[in-house]
């Protein structure tokens, strides 16, 4: 618990509270100094000391390694933004090609410098301009979309198409990655949250069900994977009317899902976890099926049968983050 201070009026009616003497010293404040308080969403008073200078950029210095792609897009998605990669003579060249490759994989991140030892990377992009729904619905629609892709791609055996679903799934990551760094943005800069009308503590079920939708797009690139090892066969036409109704409840769970949690309708969320008997009854059906297909095929089918349904538990969970939104 913090400093416990009395509120205190003047004659003439003004509440007012002492602030903390070691806080005002640490802050460089003295007789004179002029401070922001602005009320957050939550009816709490935030006093910024800072509010009329420019905050410097964080930066953070890295030397060239086994992990230096990982430890890259560990610092984007602590938002610093400039990343500094330097050694003391000559960068090699594979290290080169590792922060340019890992660079193109992160939004915003750009290279703004590079000589023979270094090379320093700067975040372009503005916090306050990405709302993090946005953001969300944005990968939703992409995961979205491969999964549709992915299952006509396995039922009707068109590699192309597969390829496809297999190539949007770095978008997906892209936009996770991005979502990550402005969350955790926030959970550090509350402002920054006010202004995209999202509160710190929501930060955590955003990122969560953010997990959610990068899954799905995984997922879908599992069953895109399948058409190959399939040697591209269109499956018969009882399989392909039993995987296409197992996969209109799937889509339909997921797209439940994401609207429950963005609206806070729990009743339609709850809809989402009564689509298990149906889901169970179609597998059981592929199930059955599947007893008559030769051994080249039968371990894909039940294969995409059960990606399908893991798919359906990831929409269960999303659906679970869902909660009515506070009036």
């Amino acid at each position: 618990m913090g400093d416990m201070r009395k509120v205190q009026q003047t004659p003439g009616g003004t509440f007012f509270v002492c602030l903390p003497k070691a806080w005002a010293v640490q802050q460089g404040l003295k007789r004179g100094s002029i401070v922001s308080i602005a009320q957050r969403s939550d009816g709490r008073l935030m006093v910024d000391p800072m509010y009329d200078s420019e905050s410097s950029p964080r930066t953070v210095a890295l030397v060239p390694g086994p992990f230096l792609d990982r430890e890259i897009v560990g610092k984007y998605l602590l938002g610093f933004d400039i990343i500094r990669v330097e050694v003391r003579k000559r960068i090699s060249f594979e290290a080169r090609a590792t922060v340019k490759e890992t660079a193109s994989r992160l939004i915003g991140l750009e290279i703004v410098e590079e000589d023979y030892s270094g090379i320093v990377l700067q975040c372009l992009l503005d916090p306050s301009g990405f709302p993090p729904e946005k953001i969300l619905r944005r990968g939703y629609a992409i995961a979205a979309g491969m999964h549709r892709d992915a299952v006509s791609a396995f039922i009707d055996g068109d590699a192309r198409l597969a390829g496809n679903v297999e190539a949007r799934d770095e978008e997906v990551n892209r936009l996770y990655f991005l979502l990550v760094r402005i969350l955790r943005t926030i959970v550090q800069n509350p402002s920054i949250g006010e202004k995209l009308g999202i509160r710190p503590i929501e930060c955590l079920d955003f990122r969560l069900v953010a997990s959610l939708v990068e899954a799905i797009g995984d997922e879908s690139v599992n069953v895109a994977s399948k058409v190959v090892e399939m040697a591209n066969s269109r499956l018969a036409e009882d399989l392909r009317k039993l995987f296409l109704d197992l996969h209109a409840v799937c889509f339909g769970a997921h797209e439940k899902a994401l609207s429950a949690f963005f609206s806070g309708d729990v009743e339609e969320a709850q809809n989402v976890k009564k689509l298990h008997e149906k889901i169970e009854s179609i597998s059981t059906g592929i199930e059955k099926v599947d007893k008559g297909l030769s051994i080249e095929v039968l371990p894909q089918i039940l294969s995409v049968s059960a990606i399908l349904r893991q798919i359906y538990e990831h929409s269960v969970d999303i659906a679970d983050l869902a909660m009515p939104k506070e009036i």
